[in-house]
């Protein structure tokens, strides 16, 4: 009985409660009033503000997985970008410096060529000017090839000369190259005189590309260190005055016949690219006879024992 009772009180209670369709319909009416009321009032602005701010750090919460992966994918991207201008712009500066050192090669070519014209100019001879096209490799064979031969009128015997001084003589023809010995070969001999006071004597070669010798002075010869070496022009095969070399040391030793001098060549035998072929200013070669008949040799092809030339190759000496 009191169960039934007490059933029957909560039906009471909450029975006469408005149907759940009323009570959405006040709700509506109620949140349209509202809305109104805080459009044109702005009465709920505080406590929009006050809901706004509650809730920010849940927004943040919630917008952060899609942030770090909106600034991954961009830092992805840029780093990408990155590393494609930073490899273009390697590229770029690796193509500028070998045009910069190419304007310095022609920079130093175009200082070469104007020494070698200058000293064209000095001497006064017919001159030819020619490029080293390949350089001996061994030690002890001082031999170069030059990119004239006997189409420009190169001829064997003819002097080689860099912008500093003589280089050597061309023994070896073809049509368009030649070959040359370098007054530093073992074999080569060049008579020069003593540009201070004229003494005559032969230098020769050593092997080294920075020395020659001179070993027919005697102990009490007139030379001393520092002396200009020029050619002589007596062995009908290098023009007079041209420079050779420098001595460098000379000892005189008691007991001996000879003194041991020996000399720096002038030119720069293991640098010059640029070189000059010499004639005559008549264009005849220097080994010519100028009283010769001009119909015959005149020497050319002769042998000249003159103490200048290859010694171990049959050639005019």
């Amino acid at each position: 009985m009191a169960s039934a009772f007490s059933s029957s009180g909560n039906d009471k209670l909450f029975g006469h409660g408005p149907s759940p369709l009323i009570r959405c319909v006040l709700l509506v009416l109620l949140s349209i009033v509202i809305i109104t009321v805080d459009h044109r009032e702005g009465h709920l602005d505080r406590v929009r503000q006050s809901l706004a701010l509650l809730t920010y750090p849940i927004q943040l919460i919630v917008d952060l997985p899609s942030s770090a992966i909106d600034r991954a994918s961009e830092s992805l991207s840029r780093r990408g970008e990155l590393l494609e201008e930073n490899r273009r712009l390697r590229a770029e500066r690796l193509e500028l410096s070998g045009q910069v050192q190419r304007l310095e090669s022609l920079e130093q070519e175009n200082e070469r060529l104007r020494e070698l014209l200058q000293s064209g100019e000095r001497v006064g001879e017919r001159l030819l000017a020619a490029e080293l096209l390949q350089v001996s490799l061994d030690p002890f064979r001082h031999r170069v090839v030059v990119d004239k031969g006997s189409r420009h009128g190169v001829y064997q015997g003819q002097p080689l000369l860099d912008a500093d001084g003589v280089m050597g003589q061309i023994t070896h023809l073809g049509p368009f190259g030649a070959e040359a010995i370098l007054i530093t070969d073992p074999s080569h001999a060049i008579p020069v005189e003593v540009n201070r006071n004229g003494l005559r004597t032969i230098a020769v070669g050593t092997g080294n590309l920075t020395r020659l010798e001179l070993p027919y002075l005697p102990n009490n010869a007139d030379i001393q260190e520092g002396d200009l070496l020029v050619t002589s022009g007596l062995g009908m095969r290098f023009p007079r005055g041209y420079p050779v070399g420098t001595v460098q040391s000379v000892e005189r030793r008691p007991g001996e016949t000879f003194a041991a001098i020996h000399a720096e060549p002038a030119a720069a035998l293991n640098r010059s690219r640029e070189v000059l072929l010499v004639w005559r200013e008549d264009g005849l070669p220097f080994d010519r006879d100028p009283l010769a008949d001009p119909d015959s040799n005149g020497g050319r092809d002769q042998d000249q024992n003159d103490g200048s030339g290859s010694m171990d190759e049959g050639e005019s000496q």
